[in-house]
């Protein structure tokens, strides 16, 4: 039961600031007609940062307690994140090369 309330969970939080982190980059996004194609790669972008909370900060508060809760390592977290920062500026990038 503990591992469905953990899912329903995951699945919550993956909704909720997945929504308002596409809100936020949708918005900047639409701000330039050319970037757009390409936002599904802030998409990506905001899915890994969620990820990287997720590991290292929000799987210790929830309902599961079985094996296997570690955190990412300092050099996993840091490299998730500069993948996604390049992901976030990359539609930017690619409307102005291929334009």
């Amino acid at each position: 039961m503990r591992t469905l309330l953990e899912l329903l969970r995951v699945i919550f939080i993956m909704g909720i600031l997945g929504g308002v982190g596409w809100l936020i980059i949708g918005n900047i996004y639409s701000m330039n007609g050319e970037a757009k194609p390409y936002s599904w790669l802030g998409a990506i972008a905001i899915f890994v940062l969620i990820f990287v909370l997720y590991r290292n900060k929000l799987q210790f508060s929830g309902w599961y307690k079985g094996n296997g809760r570690n955190k990412l390592s300092k050099k996993v977290s840091i490299t998730l994140v500069l993948v996604s920062v390049l992901l976030i500026f990359s539609p930017f990038v690619l409307s102005s090369l291929l334009s």
